[in-house]
């Protein structure tokens, strides 16, 4: 994904932003979310890894969708965990984190509940 850049035109030229840089500010803000157990994948992403194409890390996608940027985060929540609230605390973290690092004030943040994780 290294050669993946979020585009920012400005008067002196372009910004560029590498989706990998996005993608660690947001590993980053879950760390510590009550209820948060990691992120998931898709179907999709996993075979295409397995056939040697290098697709975005699990569970988080970046992209300029109209001028904005929007992140999409799979994640899964802990069982017994408050699913609406979690993915709550999720969105915000990330809407922060991302906003804070990037100076976008309107940052789009997704989260999908793809499913959820037993104690063993």
């Amino acid at each position: 994904m290294g050669e993946n850049y979020i585009t920012i035109p400005e008067n002196k030229g372009t910004i560029n932003i590498s989706e990998d840089v996005i993608v660690s500010m947001v590993k980053n803000s879950l760390a510590d979310i009550e209820g948060f157990a990691g992120l998931a994948s898709t179907t999709g992403a996993e075979l295409a890894e397995w056939v040697g194409i290098k697709t975005a890390p699990k569970g988080i996608k970046v992209q300029m969708i109209d001028g904005k940027l929007v992140v999409n985060v799979i994640v899964l929540i802990k069982y017994g965990a408050n699913l609406l609230k979690t993915a709550e605390k999720i969105q915000d973290a990330v809407t922060l984190a991302v906003e804070a690092a990037t100076g976008f004030n309107e940052a789009v943040v997704n989260v999908l509940v793809s499913g959820i994780t037993f104690e063993k």
